[in-house]
């Protein structure tokens, strides 16, 4: 089973620059094709948030036409600019987003099992996980010992980016992970929000954060860094499910390269 993450896509309604510069729609529209120019073509694709900038349904309806040529599953949740209500009626025919007050669903068609947080707060830049969606995923894990991916915007760890750990899932971050530690079934817990490729032992398994299919954070490690973005090279994670070897992790970055040339 081959899983394609995006994140942080941030599109804005037609013709408008997220920040007044960076093109959010057309590097989308290149992570698209890369997808589907992959071999094998992935069977699933994640998006972890901040699907939009602004949680306007003209952007929605844009991200919308821009996913439409990947004919696989395309699974979706909020991040700190998106809105609910929005997502849900944009995309009204995805039948896996629940109604009610959280973006929260689990997908057990493969030999790994995809469980959605939705770690919005809405107005504010963090990520919560409140008693009721806590009571939630454990109430899923304990249906099922499969191998298992838990998806979601905020990374539950700090990174060292300063602005990125204060916005972080700072909230439910400590019952999350003593209920992933006595989970050992949980493989992953992929995140988005920091525009950084990252990871982390946490809680006896392995966080991960994929780069956005956009714009990058600058790598600014010391206490007093700004926050600032480059256009560094945008890219996809693949996470790859091998039967008797377990998940295994790639980073396959968007655009054209010299070569390939034989070693």
């Amino acid at each position: 089973m081959l899983i394609a993450q995006m994140s942080d896509t941030h599109i804005r309604p037609k013709g408008v620059l997220a920040m007044g510069r960076v093109d959010t729609a057309g590097h989308l529209a290149r992570a698209v094709a890369h997808v589907i120019a992959l071999r094998p073509v992935p069977e699933v694709v994640l998006v972890t948030g901040d699907l939009v900038d602004a949680g306007m349904a003209e952007e929605y309806a844009h991200l919308r036409e821009l996913l439409a040529p990947l004919a696989m599953p395309v699974y979706l949740i909020p991040g700190n600019h998106d809105l609910r209500d929005p997502l849900r009626a944009a995309f009204g025919d995805h039948r896996y987003l629940p109604p009610g007050d959280f973006i929260q669903y689990v997908v057990d068609d493969g030999p790994v099992r995809l469980v959605a947080l939705d770690t919005l707060t809405p107005g504010a830049p963090h990520g919560e996980l409140c008693a009721r969606r806590l009571d939630w995923l454990e109430e899923r894990l304990t249906e099922s010992g499969k191998p298992t991916i838990l998806f979601m915007h905020h990374p539950p760890f700090e990174c060292g980016l300063k602005e990125f750990d204060e916005a972080r899932l700072n909230v439910g971050a400590d019952r999350l992970g003593a209920i992933v530690q006595r989970r050992p079934n949980v493989e992953r817990i992929l995140c988005g929000h920091v525009h950084r490729p990252i990871q982390m032992r946490w809680a006896g398994t392995i966080a991960s954060v994929a780069p956005s299919t956009a714009h990058q954070a600058t790598l600014g490690l010391s206490p007093d860094a700004p926050l600032m973005y480059s256009m560094e090279p945008p890219a996809v994670a693949l996470h790859q499910w091998r039967p008797g070897v377990g998940l295994v992790t790639h980073l396959s970055y968007i655009g054209e390269y010299d070569g390939p040339y034989p070693f």
